[in-house]
């Protein structure tokens, strides 16, 4: 049973949508803001975080770079109806998804359930990779272990979530090759989980972002607008 932590000052949502998880068959925690989370995740991670931005003493985004400095497990972010702002922020922050209000509860169950699907195929590339199933890929100076979940670029170490980690593959499988949008949704996301364009172009920003840290000259990833993205092998 995945755990969840949902994170939100409007204690009607913490109701509702926890009341809706576990008729799922989740175990859930809830938290009415960021701080009393983050004291709850120092002790024991969830599987899952879903946070809410705007929230007393301690925000989704504080919370979110908090645990960025710890972990990379799927965190979902709750947005208002019309902040764009936040969800591009969050995005760029290391969320995996965003979720606006208000929501359907359906679908905030669906993205929950994509996510941790994810997780389980990277966790099923770590089993793989103990009988030989899973191997390292190479490409010029980038490294990746499904292994690990691990990341290294010119022998420095770059975290990555989830969907970073599964978008950089995806594009670095075959070097020189275009990956359009709809084809990297498709790799991060389920099909009945809709996307916009805006989302995967977030998490190459994020992602350039990580390994530009580790290389500042890194420009293994081009964009060729309208069309895609595509790897060029260094």
């Amino acid at each position: 049973m995945s755990k969840i932590a949902l994170v939100d000052d409007d204690r009607n949502i913490l109701t509702s949508v926890s009341m809706t998880l576990e008729a799922e068959g989740f175990e859930v925690e809830t938290y009415n803001d960021g701080q009393a989370a983050l004291d709850a995740f120092n002790k024991k991670l969830p599987d899952m975080a879903v946070l809410d931005i705007k929230m007393p003493r301690m925000d989704g985004m504080d919370l979110l770079q908090r645990l960025r400095q710890k972990t990379q497990m799927p965190v979902i972010f709750l947005t208002s109806k019309d902040d764009e702002i936040d969800e591009v922020l969050g995005l760029r922050m290391g969320a995996d998804d965003y979720v606006k209000k208000p929501f359907s509860q359906r679908l905030l169950v669906e993205r929950i359930r994509a996510l941790l699907r994810r997780q389980e195929a990277t966790d099923g590339d770590a089993s793989a990779a103990t009988t030989g199933d899973a191997k390292v890929m190479e490409r010029g100076d980038l490294r990746m272990d499904p292994l690990r979940h691990a990341v290294s670029w010119k022998g420095n170490d770059v975290s990555l979530t989830v969907t970073e980690f599964l978008l950089l593959q995806a594009l670095a499988q075959r070097p020189g090759f275009v990956k359009s949008r709809d084809q990297l949704m498709d790799v991060a996301y389920d099909d009945q989980v809709y996307v916009d364009d805006r989302t995967i172009d977030s998490h190459i920003k994020r992602l350039r972002k990580k390994m530009r840290a580790a290389d500042p000259e890194f420009s293994a990833i081009e964009t060729l607008y309208g069309i895609g993205y595509r790897y060029n092998e260094e």
